[in-house]
């Protein structure tokens, strides 16, 4: 791929919070076990926020926003063992923000995880039942504004116009070291849960003119506010072009998002997640979570096995983190204590 000038992008307040730019590395043991292509790692596990995550990105211009507009409370939503839920609480605490999660599911017997970790960074928790993806939030809000604060919502996943914006910028950071080390990439494989990640990156590919696939790996079934995931996307896609003035329009063909690995849902661990865990563990000494990352790899360790991604091909995983669930998901994990 011929190198190109990389353009500017527009300016947003930004609260730093993470180690930019993360490593891009290749993963050679991984391609050979596999007898497939070249496939390289983003590894945004090593953002260094609360142990990391690409959630760290879009919560530098998320929390940057709340800063501006003055907000002493950080509200957001999403599972027991959400990333995202950890890195936002990590963020608050560090700028002293007060901080609330309004999770998913009841409250547990006992800590372990991600949720530990909310724990130890001392936000205040809001079990909501069946309602994972914020349903609850407005009562919490005017709970909080009634108690004299100034709350400010971040949505899901941290998949917002801004949260997408983030990933704008992490193409950038992409082009910069790619361009670096000489190397091209035909496919960029990742987790897609709440659509920002896979709305930045489109962009992203249309901004730097890039001719990447972008194949988002859906990981939950259901919807986005109310709206089918795939559509959500497109629509965030959109809005996010809208926001920084880029003369771009995305529709639903644009749109690689394989629904082909959500199993049985959101955080119900298979044979699937537990081979590629395990894989790229033993191969490269990387660890994936069971729920985000382990199953994004195991798609594209299928797309290599059946064809779908050739040898010929050239594919950059982005590692989105997530790696504290594991503790939480012991039992579900394919590991025997009495394997020597």
């Amino acid at each position: 791929m011929q190198n190109k000038s990389i353009p500017s992008l527009p300016s947003m307040n930004r609260q730093p919070l993470g180690f930019f730019p993360t490593p891009l590395i290749e993963l050679t043991r991984l391609s050979k076990a596999l007898n497939g292509p070249k496939i390289y790692m983003k590894r945004d596990d090593n953002t260094g926020l609360a142990l990391g995550g690409n959630k760290t990105r879009k919560l530098e211009f998320i929390i940057g926003d709340a800063l501006a507009q003055g907000a002493d409370t950080i509200v957001t939503a999403g599972a027991a063992q959400s990333n995202h839920c950890r890195q936002t609480a990590a963020a608050a605490a560090s700028l002293g923000l007060e901080c609330h999660l309004v999770l998913g599911g009841q409250e547990p017997d006992q800590l372990n995880g991600n949720l530990l970790l909310d724990k130890i960074f001392g936000c205040h928790i809001h079990w909501a039942g069946n309602n994972r993806k914020g349903e609850d939030i407005p009562d919490i809000v005017e709970q909080l504004e009634n108690a004299g604060k100034k709350p400010y919502v971040v949505p899901y996943g941290g998949s917002s116009e801004l949260g997408a914006f983030a990933f704008i910028e992490a193409f950038k950071e992409l082009e910069s070291q790619r361009q670096e080390m000489d190397i091209s990439f035909t496919h960029i494989v990742f987790a897609s849960s709440s659509g920002g990640t896979q709305a930045g990156l489109m962009l992203g590919n249309k901004i730097f003119n890039s001719p990447y696939q972008i194949v988002g790996i859906n990981i939950d079934k259901g919807e986005t506010d109310k709206v089918p995931f795939d559509q959500y996307i497109v629509s965030l896609a959109n809005s996010t072009a809208a926001l920084i003035g880029a003369d771009y329009s995305f529709s639903e063909t644009d749109l690689m998002l394989n629904s082909d690995y959500v199993g049985d849902g959101y955080g119900v661990i298979g044979a699937l997640e537990n081979e590629a865990i395990a894989m790229t563990a033993q191969t490269e000494g990387i660890l994936l979570d069971p729920v985000y990352t382990g199953r994004a790899m195991g798609g594209l360790i299928d797309m290599i096995r059946t064809g779908k991604i050739k040898k010929t091909d050239s594919v950059l995983f982005w590692h989105t983190g997530g790696a504290p669930a594991l503790f939480a998901y012991a039992s579900a994990l394919a590991v025997s204590q009495s394997d020597s």
